[in-house]
């Protein structure tokens, strides 16, 4: 795997935490990686915007290239925040030769998508579904942990289904200190929802760490298959015992 694209079932799911703790896990066993951010909306020029949350989780290093290709300060859909600041917009096909071009200096890319997999860049309704067809890439799916996240996953693996796209799986991007019934009646039926395996779940709070134990909470919380030591079995059984 060289390229892996990141969607979340929505906004404020822990999108940006997980390719942070993928960004990490991947610089610990050696990689060099970079992070793409086709497109970043609701955050002024002067704010730190998702990258930048991203190398302060990720700490000090060469070994992370990160590439922003536009910034909206609406928070709307990269296109109609596009639209009403006057901008250009971003497309499929410069998305993808980004990534070509990254992906031929580094070990592992990783595409961060705005909100969910179906919202849209331009105004021919080109998605991040539309990029990883393009690239024939690996999609992982961020999502929450309580009730309404298995329509979410759910809605969101079909499309990945229906456009031949593969999904790796699902990571909850935020685990809850104190798990509700539906959170941990979740962790068996996510995967289903996901047609893939559950490959992580990030303890609520993690984006607040420093890099040092943002590194030991990312290697516990995420699959051996993301460089981690994640067991969702182990992970199900603390909860039950």
């Amino acid at each position: 795997m060289s390229v892996l694209i990141v969607t979340g079932t929505g906004t404020g799911v822990g999108k940006t935490v997980v390719v942070a703790a993928l960004a990490v896990l991947g610089i610990a066993a050696g990689r060099r990686v970079a992070v793409l951010k086709p497109a970043q909306t609701g955050v002024t020029m002067d704010e730190l915007g998702d990258l930048g949350e991203i190398r302060r989780l990720v700490g000090e290093t060469g070994a992370l290239t990160t590439r922003e290709l536009a910034r909206y300060p609406d928070p709307l859909a990269p296109a109609t925040a596009a639209a009403r600041a006057d901008l250009p917009q971003v497309h499929p096909g410069e998305i993808a030769s980004v990534v070509a071009e990254l992906a031929a200096e580094h070990d592992l890319v990783l595409v961060e998508g705005a909100g969910g997999l179906l919202v849209r860049f331009d105004d021919e309704g080109a998605t991040l579904a539309d990029v990883a067809w393009a690239l024939n890439a690996i999609v992982l799916i961020v999502a929450e942990a309580g009730l309404g996240t298995l329509n979410h996953t759910a809605l969101t693996a079909e499309v990945l289904l229906r456009r031949g796209v593969e999904c790796a799986g699902v990571v909850i991007g935020s685990w809850p200190s104190e798990p509700d019934l539906a959170s941990l009646c979740n962790l068996v039926d996510l995967p289903e929802a996901a047609g893939g395996p559950l490959l992580g779940a990030l303890p609520e709070g993690s984006g607040l760490l420093d890099p040092a134990d943002f590194l030991e909470v990312a290697r516990a919380a995420m699959s051996p298959w993301l460089g981690g030591t994640f067991d969702p079995d182990v992970f199900a059984e603390q909860f039950t015992a």
